[in-house]
C-alpha cells in the first residue's frame, strides 16, 4: 500500500450522493507514478521512497544531475519529485515500481498539499480580515494599520507582527478530505471539498495522518 501519490489539479464540479446530497468536490490527476529512489536506515538513516510524477518530459528540459538520477532508476519523464516516509504495513518499494490511483478507495481520508495562489503584495484587510476603521463621520482611518508597537518600550515593532505583505504562494495543507470517488481509467481522484493552488498545479497526496 503506498503511503500517497503526486498528481495535478484538474479543478472543481459537485456530484450527487445516492440519497441526493450534493456534494463539491475536486478532481486530481493522480499519477501514475514511478519509484524513483528507496532509501534505507542503513544507507540514509530513515526509511522513505521517493516518487516521480510519470509527465514524459523530454530530457533535456531537466538539469543534467536530475537527469542523471532519473536514469539511475531506470526512470524517465519525471519533473515532479517528492519524498514519503514509510511506516509499518506500507509495503515494499524498489525503484521502478508504478504507483496508480488504485491504491485508494473511497470513504479514504488523505491530506493535500499544494501551493497556494500567488496574491502578490496586499494590504491589512485583505491578508489578515483586520476590519479597519469607520468610512464616515470624518473618519481618517480607514484600511490602515494601526498601533504596530509601544513607543517608550520596546521602541521596536516585535516579531511576528501581522502587517501588509506578501500573500499567497506558500505550501499549505488540507486535512483529512474524503475520497468520494476513484476513476483507475483515467487515473483521476475524486476528493471532497477545496484543494490548495490553480487549475493545473501540482499536489502531492498522502493518506491522512490524523
Amino acid at each position: 500500500m503506498s503511503p500517497g501519490i503526486l498528481g495535478k489539479k484538474i479543478g472543481m464540479t459537485q456530484m450527487f450522493r445516492p440519497d441526493g446530497q450534493v456534494v463539491p468536490v475536486t478532481l486530481l490527476k493522480a499519477g501514475p507514478c514511478m519509484v524513483v529512489q528507496r532509501k534505507t536506515p542503513t544507507t540514509d538513516g530513515y526509511d522513505a521512497v521517493q516518487l516521480g510524477l510519470v509527465e514524459n518530459i523530454k530530457e533535456q528540459r531537466l538539469s543534467k544531475p536530475a537527469a542523471g538520477h532519473l536514469k539511475k532508476a531506470g526512470v524517465g519523464g519525471s519533473k515532479f519529485l517528492r519524498e514519503f516516509p514509510l511506516v509499518s504495513g506500507d509495503g515494499d518499494f524498489k525503484a521502478g515500481d508504478q504507483v496508480r490511483v488504485d491504491q485508494f478507495k473511497p470513504k479514504d481520508k488523505v491530506d493535500v498539499i499544494g501551493i497556494s495562489k500567488g496574491r502578490g503584495f496586499a494590504g491589512l484587510v485583505k491578508r489578515h480580515h483586520f476590519g479597519g476603521g469607520a468610512d464616515t463621520h470624518g473618519s481618517m482611518f480607514h484600511r490602515a494599520p494601526g498601533s504596530i508597537g509601544a513607543s517608550s518600550f520596546p521602541s521596536r515593532v516585535l516579531p511576528g507582527m501581522r502587517m501588509a505583505g506578501h500573500m499567497g504562494h506558500a505550501r499549505v495543507t488540507v486535512r483529512n478530505l474524503e475520497v468520494i470517488e476513484v476513476d483507475t481509467e483515467d487515473n483521476v481522484l475524486v476528493v471532497k471539498g477545496a484543494v490548495p493552488g490553480p487549475n493545473g498545479g501540482y499536489v502531492v497526496v498522502r493518506r491522512a495522518k490524523r
